[in-house]
């Protein structure tokens, strides 16, 4: 998981943002006639009996439960099978964090779904801002690219995370389940959420994970002294390691002085 300066500023400011925006949607008659009308557009103008079929399918894939199963899976996978436990629990907390932030913004912003009529799977209730299933995705996404990010298949994807997230995000519009502006909601908060998850990893949780014996069974001594291999050293410039207050072999403490002082930013 990447260190990000100004984490916590940052993230108030995006879930801000988009409460702002879902309290206009709903509340107000600025945005609501658009949304409705893009949404019709997209029911009349694209649905066909194979697409609707389609459509239903990539909803179902990032629901609820078909969410929970993956992300059992994935992280049980780079739990037991890779012995990667740091990479597992930081997996776990940016898809679990990210994807059920949206439960924060909905109780919040309560909004109404769009009319079940246009609805190829009625779903009902005040809680339409932001879309869960486009978060989830955003989320996994967000995990996957992190995983990547030292890899020349980065920017690989990058651009595959985003597809999946548009896609999931018209399916969301085209079963009718959701307005526009609650899919595009949804990436503002996973977004905010995901970088509160990275400043408090940093800041406290991965320092403290050596605290956990059960993760010390799958190697998490091995992983740690990879990444700091990894790091050179803390070479002037770079970015402080993510374990900083552990200590080397022998004793000595690894440097973490510059992670603590901006830790908190």
């Amino acid at each position: 998981m990447p260190y990000v300066r100004h984490w916590l500023r940052n993230s108030l400011l995006l879930f801000a943002l988009a409460i702002s925006l879902g309290l206009v949607a709903a509340h107000t008659r600025l945005i609501q006639p658009h949304d409705l009308d893009l949404d019709r557009t997209i029911q009349t103008n694209t649905r066909t009996g194979w697409l609707n079929t389609l459509m239903e399918l990539v909803s179902y894939c990032a629901s609820p439960v078909a969410g929970v199963l993956i992300l059992g899976a994935w992280c049980g996978w780079l739990l037991f099978a890779r012995r990667r436990p740091v990479t597992a629990v930081s997996t776990f907390l940016v898809v679990a964090v990210g994807w059920n932030s949206t439960q924060i913004a909905k109780a919040i912003v309560a909004r109404d779904r769009p009319p079940r009529q246009f609805s190829l799977d009625p779903e009902i209730g005040s809680n339409s801002f932001p879309s869960g299933h486009t978060a989830f995705t955003v989320a996994a996404a967000v995990a996957t690219y992190f995983l990547f990010r030292n890899s020349r298949h980065r920017n690989t994807v990058a651009v595959c995370g985003v597809l999946a997230v548009l896609v999931v995000a018209f399916s969301r519009m085209y079963i009718g389940a959701h307005y526009p502006t609650d899919t595009f909601g949804s990436v503002l908060v996973a977004a905010s959420a995901i970088l509160f998850v990275t400043g408090v990893w940093h800041a406290w949780l991965l320092p403290r994970l050596d605290r956990l014996p059960l993760l010390n069974r799958f190697g998490l001594d091995e992983e740690l002294a990879e990444m700091e291999a990894a790091q050179g050293g803390y070479a002037a410039g770079a970015v402080p390691g993510p374990h900083c207050g552990r200590r080397r072999a022998g004793g000595a403490p690894v440097s973490g002085g510059r992670h603590r002082k901006h830790a908190g930013r």
